[in-house]
């Protein structure tokens, strides 16, 4: 189990022309500096990615995790030398420099206990209305974040339910929001996005809901059908946002990439009132955990080409339901098939295909690589950092998160999964374009980005066990630059503008 993170170990790219080779591997590199080959061996085969600046794609909004209470608690549980490490593992240039993040508004599973901020019944005009909860934890997370040197951030924020007096079973598990509450909801999330812009935390987006199609009543949750939804968005939530001069961007659906998403944008999107306050839509990778279901992206994509897709959670779950339990304390876990997903379990007979026993670490890449090239403008990951249990959450539906700490000990584990973020947050910057690249298939993947700074980046996956020669041919480059990548290894080539 490694406790030293790559930026305290890792070369900083140089500001010369020479192209920059980071790879993370099964046998221990942690964006390790690598050099292209000097010299290709005449028996292997190389394979040729080419990239071609002229085809130009989607624009990246970023890259990073999320703000939850459970992670704040953890947090502050270390010292304050570790917390400012972990601080700058996240949100410096030096580190991960994450880019787009996500929080919760009042409780979710991955709080310590259910709250809301209107708790007074039939308080219509929200003269109780507080954020105090938050004052704990997660206020003063976000902004120790936001404090770090070169942190640059945005914040999309998602409720998981309704105050419950405003639904119909009055409770915090599943039911609806009464339609003669609509505009009360809507007002209440204004005075959510005032209270944080009053302590200085700007916030970028909204989704109406979390998971609108429900979990099961297992956690906090609200239900909406997607007509329902259209209604808040286009009479009420839109208006009020409006109304109340917040630029803030309204993502719909909040929940799996599956065919639902498909009627949701199609009801949702394919009303022009309220599709002109709606960015685009934020999905989830919960359906399954060997597909990055690139088909319903791009369906989506083609029928609404002016509207984004961002992928706003995923996480490796079902912790608690392993019976392996603690396994993933330990790194080569994470390129081996023994994860398992609560699919794994409920899953029918027909849906099994889609949650075998996989490798967390193939999940990351594969779902950054190809879910980039189906059109995503960003990606989010659930907690920014659990305990060592994948907790706390009131909910007991433990996860991984991407940084682990020991609680107790004053120990943080960047597990794997933090490297795979970091080798597209940290070299694929907001702003970037995704440009066209061939030569990547099903047993190599690879996705290409032109930098806001005109740089290139390649991020390469090879997920066979045998290691494999490729070649990176630029338009403008005299030749083409060939490197080896070990099996089982994810590599970022970063090719400074005029090179």
């Amino acid at each position: 189990m490694k406790l030293i993170p790559f930026f305290l170990l890792s070369i900083l790219i140089s500001t010369g022309l020479t192209a920059q080779i980071h790879q993370t591997t099964r046998q221990g590199d942690r964006l390790a500096k690598v050099r292209e080959l000097s010299e290709i061996p005449e028996t292997e085969e190389v394979r040729v990615l080419s990239v071609d600046p002229s085809r130009e794609f989607q624009t990246l909004l970023g890259i990073g995790g999320s703000f939850t209470e459970s992670a704040a608690e953890v947090f502050y549980e270390l010292s304050k030398e570790r917390q400012a490490e972990l601080l700058k593992a996240c949100f410096s240039p030096e580190g991960a420099h994450y880019s787009l993040t996500r929080t919760h508004i009042a409780s979710c599973d991955f709080s310590l206990r259910n709250f809301t901020y209107a708790p007074v019944t039939g308080d219509l005009e929200l003269e109780h209305f507080s954020i105090e909860p938050d004052r704990t934890w997660l206020l003063p997370l976000i902004k120790s974040a936001q404090a770090v040197a070169g942190a640059d951030f945005r914040i999309l924020a998602s409720p998981w339910t309704a105050p419950p007096w405003m639904k119909d079973n009055k409770t915090w598990n599943g039911g609806k929001l009464l339609p003669e509450y609509y505009g009360v909801f809507s007002d209440y999330l204004v005075k959510y996005i005032r209270a944080y812009a009053a302590e200085g935390i700007p916030i970028w987006g909204i989704t109406p809901m979390n998971e609108p199609l429900g979990n099961g009543a297992n956690w906090e949750s609200t239900h909406f059908t997607p007509d329902e939804m259209r209604v808040l968005i286009k009479d009420h939530l839109g208006p009020t946002l409006k109304k109340a001069e917040l630029d803030i961007l309204i993502w719909i659906f909040d929940q799996n990439r599956d065919d639902e998403l498909i009627d949701w944008t199609n009801t949702i999107l394919g009303d022009e009132e309220a599709a002109a306050f709606v960015a685009g839509t934020a999905v989830h990778w919960y359906e399954s955990t060997v597909s990055s279901s690139g088909e319903v992206l791009d369906q989506v994509q083609q029928a609404f080409p002016d509207k984004q897709i961002l992928h706003s959670e995923g996480c490796i779950d079902a912790m608690g339901d392993d019976e392996t339990i603690g396994a993933w304390l330990e790194d080569d876990w994470y390129w081996r098939a023994e994860a398992t997903d609560w699919g794994y379990i409920w899953a029918s007979d027909e849906d099994k295909p889609d949650h075998p026993p996989y490798r967390p670490f193939y999940r990351y890449a594969r779902d950054l690589i190809e879910g980039l090239n189906h059109h995503l403008t960003g990606w989010i990951d659930w907690n920014l950092l659990l305990n060592f249990r994948g907790g706390p959450n009131h909910a007991r539906n433990y996860c991984l998160a991407p940084i682990l700490v020991d609680s107790g000990r004053d120990r943080i584990y960047y597990t794997p999964l933090y490297y795979a973020m970091a080798h597209v947050s940290k070299f694929v910057r907001p702003g970037a374009v995704r440009v066209g690249l061939s030569g990547q298939d099903d047993a190599f993947l690879a996705t290409a980005f032109r930098n806001p700074d005109q740089s290139i980046a390649v991020v390469v996956f090879n997920p066979l066990e045998e290691d494999a020669l490729y070649s990176i041919n630029l338009p403008g480059r005299p030749e083409p630059m060939t490197i080896r990548i070990p099996g089982q290894a994810l590599q970022t080539v970063v090719l400074p503008a005029g090179s």
